[in-house]
């Protein structure tokens, strides 16, 4: 009978757990807690953490070859998955604010800056140019570009990223105000923007076409991120598709992010994620996104002088591709220097331009690395 006990034993998981699993398991709640509990972009945070969670379960043989996750991780490695959420956030954004005033296009383009800070950063400490670059796009704020360019050049790095990636995300209402503030004045941060022009359906439907015309024939590279995001807002702008516009910002959306969550997750093994590396990852990853958004915020001061006070430079905060928390935290601190202040959809304008300036610098450097 003891013989059976101890051969049922040794055919279970517990035997075969170690010190590194049960970190990576406590870490994975770790990231559950603050999604349930905090409610840090729980869309994403949950899906992941419980992927990482299964994997590390020791014999369940999710990733292993026939397991449940090696197959649905092939849209992951594929580089399936983000396009098609691309296309999901194209179909559930209004591009009107950045159309409105085209010069916050600068602002999403000044708080790209972060990214190649951070390639710079990852250069230095040794990693390789694919994976500097892979690293780097951290900065952008924006987790399906993060995995996509990753999923390219640096696939052995893909879980450490991708979680450094959405976790920044989620920490966006917390790491954004304390640079905003630094950077700016009390009088700067209450200063009111006028109300942005009427834009016209036909405007809307005319600038996913015309962007995705110039910004593919320059950067063929960017297609699958541009090209599908703009795709996504022209069924939404169209009007004449309703439900596909409806399913895609929803339905596809919700089920895309838990198939990807799931295998972003499943990618931080214990093996692959307890290293040094992993570290350097998350501390390059946290300063590209910090220099990012104090790029953008240094640029709306900038913006804020040429135009004789016109612009609030917080504004410039949103240029990161996290829509729309970070337009949200730049209208929570404006309004807490005054009350009547709404910055939000003019945020909005920089915000959408950093996803469109995030894909761009992906196609910049896998163009050069690929």
């Amino acid at each position: 009978m003891l013989e059976i006990i101890i051969q049922f034993i040794g055919s279970t998981g517990l035997s075969l757990l170690n010190v590194k699993q049960i970190i990576m398991i406590l870490i994975a709640c770790v990231f559950l807690y603050l999604a349930i509990k905090k409610g840090y972009e729980p869309y994403l945070l949950i899906p992941i953490a419980f992927g990482m969670f299964m994997v590390n379960l020791p014999g369940s043989g999710l990733m292993d070859e026939g397991g449940l996750f090696y197959y649905l991780y092939k849209g992951t490695k594929l580089g399936i998955y983000p396009p098609l959420i691309f296309l999901c956030v194209g179909a559930g954004t209004d591009f009107g604010p950045l159309i409105a005033n085209p010069k916050s296009l600068l602002l999403g383009a000044a708080a790209q800056f972060g990214i190649f800070f951070a390639f710079l950063g990852a250069i230095y400490l040794g990693f390789l140019g694919p994976e500097a670059a892979s690293i780097g796009i951290i900065g952008g704020a924006d987790g399906p570009t993060a995995i996509y360019l990753t999923s390219k050049l640096a696939p052995h790095l893909l879980g450490p990223i991708a979680l450094a990636a959405y976790s920044y995300m989620a920490l966006v209402p917390i790491i954004q105000p304390p640079i905003i503030r630094a950077l700016t004045t009390k009088e700067e941060r209450e200063i009111k923007m006028e109300q942005a022009r009427h834009v016209s359906k036909n405007e809307k439907i005319i600038f996913p076409i015309v962007v995705t015309f110039l910004v593919v024939l320059l950067l063929p590279s960017s297609a699958p991120l541009v090209g599908m995001l703009m795709f996504g807002n022209l069924i939404k702008e169209s009007g004449v598709v309703p439900k596909l516009a409806e399913v895609a910002s929803n339905t596809m959306m919700y089920l895309i992010t838990i198939v990807l969550g799931l295998t972003v997750g499943a990618t931080a093994n214990a093996e692959n994620f307890l290293n040094p590396q992993t570290l350097k990852i998350i501390a390059l990853g946290l300063i590209a996104f910090a220099i990012g958004t104090a790029s953008g915020v240094l640029f709306g001061k900038l913006m804020c002088k040429m135009t004789g006070g016109k612009i609030n430079p917080m504004i410039g905060a949103a240029g990161v591709s996290a829509v729309p928390m970070a337009a949200r935290v730049v209208q929570k601190v404006g309004q807490e220097e005054n009350p009547q202040n709404f910055l939000l959809m003019h945020a909005m304008g920089p915000n959408v331009a950093g996803v469109i300036g995030s894909a761009v610098a992906a196609g910049i450097l896998l163009n050069v690395f690929n």
